[in-house]
């Protein structure tokens, strides 16, 4: 791996103002532990996992209702058993919100659905307190599955809190999840109360949803309960699940790996996989990522652009537990939209927005960042803001330069790598380290991440396979419903015994930075080399006629056909003039193995709702397999795009 430029440097007095020096310095006076830099931290983090893990509970002052026997029971993967004996409750430590008097805001909701909302610490407390007395009225109590048919909005965080605080397993899916997506997840978990919004707006659009929370419903014989939430229009009875009471806020002491929430894979192929997070796992781990990495604390507000069909929402929600306030925002990104007003596009709102409510951390998605350089925006994000994260896909160097010529030159911009299965990035930033263009800039503490070749053996400086050779507590507790663990055995270790292969393309330089070239199921095979997915994309779309793209490569006779898909501009149609040029471009700044045999224009690129290039889905429709049972179109943004690709496969 080449010396990308340098774009961000940690100033000298780092270890003096920021949440890692503290920790630090902790280390030093409580463990005598000294560090010279963050190479070394990390080596010991995962060197001595117990060690690292009681540090992190210890410096954090994590409240055990019931003491750990020990720190790492079964060390190997999977079966891995942390702190067991404790018990404790992930919204318990959430509410604490340390640093935050009772009146400091710490909840801040923006929406083009209604005016924003702002709740203070008193204030989230008591919803919580008002919600879980609610649960318990209509029989909600410790195991029972709680589901969110909500957006990103203040009411579906208090609705996760209060369950958790009675033991009970939340799940969320978002709104614009269509009801086939949204049975496919819930009929495997059977909750047993559903609140659902009736509708919300997107942009200027209003987006009616009774229909599906009919369905729905109609489809899980397991509710008893179902609790409107008045959105888009006014009749509903979220009031009366929330209503005044005398119940005091207690929380149920939980074991550390009892189920707190369940998240899904994308589920673009087959059922969704129902990952069950634990309380203990997802505490540590959120405390560790966002204090230690993120560093945020008392004063900081955090954002995150997520919809409540990510796990990036549960990950944001967790930020009170160092006491960082949270801004939500539920709408269009990419336009401005104003009462009575037809919506305008506009990539500056969520910037905007973010100046407005002083955020001091941005987080959202690499084609976030790219189409806002595409578009040419330049936001005035204020002089409080000191770090952007990145995630969801590769940002390529482009979008690095972007961010420090147009965000700002002094932010730390922190490209993340991790997953639903973990709920946390595993590879990102840290206070102490330099941010290089393209790469990411370390591997994170306690997550032993190494690049595998196909041998197994770990490389440096070369292409591997994403694996982690340590456990983490964050790793799932297991697949719902997956009682002999066979799933779950089968979805993370059936290539590398004992050791978690991700899905990823990546090169770890000697350094410690690394470079993530796509997933590995999407690979493109040239002649035995294996060729990234996220290299393609930065060069065709950094052409200006081109909006967006997808490559596959379709096995057969040699080296098989490597098919490039374009989305043009306007009404721009795809010529040999810019097939020549598109070519040309991959040759000289790829390889001429880069070269696709054909390039074709499409209308759109299917994406999950978290913005995902679907590769593999592509490629199973082009060899023939029916779209049903290609992908699940409900967990899709635009299921429609698929067709395309159908009619092509017919006509080729």
């Amino acid at each position: 791996m080449s010396a990308g430029t340098v774009l961000w440097t940690p100033p000298a007095d780092v270890r003096d103002r920021t949440r890692i020096g503290d920790y630090l310095r902790w280390l030093r006076e409580h463990r005598g532990l000294d560090f010279a830099g963050y190479t070394d931290l990390w080596q010991w983090s995962v060197d001595d996992l117990p060690g690292f893990w009681r540090s992190i509970w210890d410096y954090f002052e994590i409240v055990a209702h019931e003491q750990p026997t020990a720190v790492l029971e079964r060390p190997e993967m999977p079966g891995a058993r942390w702190f067991p004996g404790a018990t404790l409750n992930y919204a318990e430590h959430v509410l604490r919100m340390p640093g935050l008097a009772p009146d400091d805001p710490v909840v801040l909701a923006y929406s083009q659905t209604r005016a924003p909302v702002t709740l203070s610490k008193a204030e989230l407390r008591e919803q919580v307190r008002r919600v879980r007395a609610g649960l318990r009225r209509l029989g909600v109590g410790r195991g029972d599955r709680v589901a969110a048919y909500a957006p990103n909005i203040p009411e579906t965080y208090v609705l996760m809190l209060a369950a958790a605080s009675l033991g009970a397993t939340f799940s969320s899916c978002a709104p614009e999840f269509g009801t086939r997506s949204v049975v496919d997840r819930w009929r495997q978990i059977e909750p047993a109360v559903l609140v659902a919004v009736d509708g919300y707006r997107y942009g200027d659009k209003a987006v009616d949803r009774r229909a599906e929370v009919a369905a729905i419903q109609e489809a899980l014989p397991s509710l008893r309960h179902t609790v409107t939430l008045p959105y888009l229009h006014a009749e509903g009875d979220w009031d009366t699940l929330a209503a005044p009471t005398d119940e005091e806020l207690t929380f149920e002491p939980v074991p550390f790996d009892h189920p707190l929430y369940v998240l899904y894979s994308s589920g673009t192929t087959g059922l969704p996989k129902p990952i069950v997070h634990g309380h203990g796992g997802i505490l540590v781990e959120h405390l560790k990522m966002l204090a230690l990495h993120h560093d945020l604390g008392p004063g900081d507000r955090f954002f995150w652009f997520t919809t409540t069909g990510w796990m990036m929402w549960n990950f944001l929600v967790s930020g009170p537990a160092v006491g960082a306030a949270i801004v939500l925002f539920d709408g269009n990104p990419g336009v401005r939209a104003e009462p009575g007003k037809p919506a305008q596009p506009d990539l500056g709102a969520l910037w905007r927005m973010a100046e407005e409510a002083r955020v001091t951390y941005f987080g959202t998605s690499a084609p976030f960042l790219l189409a806002c350089r595409k578009a040419g925006i330049t936001p005035r994000a204020g002089g409080q803001l000191r770090g952007v994260g990145s995630t969801g896909a590769p940002l390529p160097p482009e979008g690095f330069a972007w961010v420090y010529e147009a965000v700002s030159p002094t932010v730390q911009l922190q490209s993340l790598s991790g997953g639903t299965d973990v709920c946390t990035g595993f590879i990102g930033g840290s206070p102490l380290v330099p941010v290089y263009e393209g790469e990411l800039s370390c591997r994170c503490l306690g997550a032993r991440v190494e690049a595998y070749d196909p041998s197994g053996k770990p490389v440096v400086d070369q292409l591997g396979e994403l694996v982690i050779t340590a456990p983490m507590p964050s790793m799932p507790v297991g697949f719902w419903g997956d009682s002999d663990g066979s799933r779950y055995r089968e979805a993370y270790f059936d290539v590398f015994p004992g050791v978690w292969r991700h899905g990823d393309w990546i090169t770890i330089s000697e350094r410690g930075t690394c470079v993530i070239t796509g997933r590995s199921d999407a690979t493109l095979n040239r002649g035995g080399v294996r060729l990234g997915t996220a290299e393609f994309y930065s060069v065709v779309e950094g052409f200006d006629e081109v909006v967006d793209s997808v490559v596959v490569h379709i096995d057969g006779e040699d080296q098989g056909d490597l098919l490039l898909f374009v989305v043009l501009a306007g009404d721009r149609e795809l010529d040999d003039e810019l097939r020549a040029r598109i070519s040309r471009e991959l040759r000289t700044a790829l390889s001429p193995r880069h070269v696709p045999d054909e390039i074709h224009q499409v209308r759109a690129v299917p994406r999950t709702l978290s913005a995902k290039k679907l590769e593999v889905p592509v490629k199973r429709i082009l060899t023939g397999t029916p779209i049903q049972q290609a992908a699940a179109t409900g967990a899709l943004a635009n299921p429609e795009s698929l067709e395309e690709f159908r009619r092509f496969a017919r006509k080729h």
